[in-house]
């Protein structure tokens, strides 16, 4: 196994941008984590799902605003995914206390739970009745926060997820806009922005075509041309006082063939009650005085194809921040496994389809773990 990585505590995280924009708008009660210093009288925070630093980096060319907004580097913790990155905005908090450890993991008396759908994993009825987002997550939203401080908050997104789980656990606060295109998305900005407020905007379409096509194809990167362009047209409607900051959730790699079906291995099996996470980032839930045998087992078949360490040491490492709360201990696996380089663990009988995708994120290595900070102020 590759040596044990962990946070680079001079490296500013995801959790830390809106509160920083917020507290360079005046809010009371925001800490300027990240120096912003800019007279700010409107702002919005637009969440690029997938744009890795690295990714942009490589292909500058093809989005020469973006590159030209380029400012710090950020990590975004564990898991490098998108429940875990839409939690670290809205609550400026580590996944150890958001509590969204993964696209699934197991929630005591209910099971495992895909956070981005609110069912059971991997399938079943909607859980927002009986796994109550607001009680998932029960810290107070950076926009409930900016809300009560008098600020006008939106959160601006695909009309498909208002009052889901993950926008109720992690977004809630302020008034949501539902959107259908780039077009809307960049007009709704722009007016919130233009009237003084602050906004959280999300755009998805990176990430779809990474997953499907992988990082860096031609696809992708005809996809970044249009981002490109989406937040030219927003820093060109920018009024004066306005600042525009661009993030993402994870960056991505493409997988190679160095993957293993963890559905195919009954070594892999044996001792588990449950298997959450994603495909390069998994939490094992163990039987009761099996952790040993599983972790033996998982560190044997994986090879250096992951880090594989029990809950706590990860806990220890700070892969999931300084503090973890007891409530959230509960949903971090036993097991822990995160994937090197371009390996990746399948679940080809249970995830079908997350098991197809060329393009996985979820671990730590700088290909995930690295966002781009990309800044514009009039």
């Amino acid at each position: 196994m590759e040596p044990l990585p962990g946070p680079d505590q001079a490296v500013p995280h995801l959790a830390d941008v809106a509160p920083s924009v917020l507290a360079a708008m005046g809010v009371g009660g925001f800490e300027a984590r990240i120096p912003m210093p800019y007279d700010v009288a409107g702002a919005c925070v637009l969440l690029v799902d997938g744009l890795g630093a690295e990714l942009l980096d490589s292909y500058a060319d093809d989005a020469p605003v973006l590159a030209g907004m380029r400012s710090a580097t950020l990590q975004v913790g564990f898991p490098a995914t998108t429940a875990a990155g839409l939690a670290a905005v809205g609550t400026g908090c580590r996944s150890g206390e958001h509590g969204m450890v993964g696209m699934t993991f197991r929630l005591p008396d209910v099971g495992v739970i895909n956070a981005l759908r609110w069912r059971p994993h991997p399938w079943g009825d909607d859980l927002r009745d009986r796994a109550i987002p607001e009680t998932v997550q029960p810290r107070p939203t950076v926009f409930e926060r900016a809300s009560s401080a008098g600020v006008a908050v939106s959160v601006i997104s695909g009309a498909q997820f208002a009052g889901s789980g993950l926008t109720r656990a992690a977004l809630r606060g302020g008034t949501f806009v539902g959107v259908h295109t780039m077009g809307d998305l960049a007009a709704t900005i722009r007016s919130v922005v233009g009237d003084k407020g602050f906004c959280y905007g999300y755009h998805a379409d990176l990430d779809l075509v990474g997953h499907l096509h992988g990082p860096g194809s031609e696809a992708w990167r005809l996809q970044l041309r249009q981002v490109d362009k989406l937040v030219e047209s927003i820093v060109e409607g920018l009024p004066v006082g306005g600042l525009l900051a661009v993030v993402a959730d994870h960056g991505m790699v493409a997988l190679d063939a160095n993957v293993v079906d963890l559905d195919a291995s009954e070594d892999l099996a044996a001792g588990t009650e449950a298997i959450g996470g994603e495909v390069r980032a998994r939490h094992v839930y163990v039987r009761e005085g099996a952790r040993e045998d599983v972790l033996a087992a998982w560190r044997a078949t994986l090879g250096d194809r992951a880090w594989v360490v029990t809950g706590d040491e990860a806990i220890e490492s700070g892969w999931f921040g300084e503090h973890v709360t007891a409530d959230v201990r509960l949903r971090i696996g036993d097991v822990v496994a995160a994937a090197t380089g371009s390996a990746g663990m399948l679940r080809k009988t249970v995830e079908p389809v997350e098991s197809s995708l060329v393009g996985q994120h979820g671990s730590l290595t700088s290909a995930e773990q690295r966002i781009p900070l990309l800044l514009a102020h009039r």
